[in-house]
């Protein structure tokens, strides 16, 4: 599995919301993207996306930007990873279908679609809250220096 670079963001950009008062308040996309060193332009198609899957949602006016739609418990990194790759898991090339179709299904069946199942499971464990946590504890790790 093959995460593009939208994902990749949108994953980072969650995660620097939730850190931020627990994305309570609306957070705005020049001030995400100057702390994470990310494109304007590009974040706004990100958030298009990830509003469009409703993660997001925008807040306008002169105080708006975008909160999470919902508490971070309650979003996966399947819901966000789903809401911005175009095919999360695409149908694999058949290999020997035509000479040994047997042998195809159980290729599909039994190797890569309980693949696919157990990739999906393992995403939807993963939750926002977690990974705001995790980014934390990497944030705060303390250092002993030797000289």
């Amino acid at each position: 599995m093959k995460l593009s670079a939208k994902s990749r963001y949108a994953i980072a950009a969650l995660i620097e919301m939730g850190q931020i008062s627990g994305a309570e308040k609306p957070i705005t996309i020049i001030s995400l993207s100057e702390k994470l060193g990310i494109s304007k332009i590009y974040l706004e198609q990100v958030f298009s996306l990830l509003k469009r899957g409703e993660i997001v949602v925008s807040i306008k006016g002169a105080q708006g930007g975008y909160q999470l739609s919902r508490p971070m418990q309650e979003i996966s990194a399947y819901d966000i990873l789903s809401s911005t790759e175009s095919s999360l898991f695409e149908q694999p090339d058949q290999t020997v279908a035509d000479s040994a179709p047997n042998i195809e299904s159980v290729l599909q069946n039994d190797i890569l679609k309980e693949l696919d199942t157990a990739i999906s499971e393992a995403l939807k464990k993963i939750k926002l809250d977690a990974l705001v946590a995790k980014a934390g504890e990497y944030g705060n790790a303390e250092y002993m220096y030797y000289l």
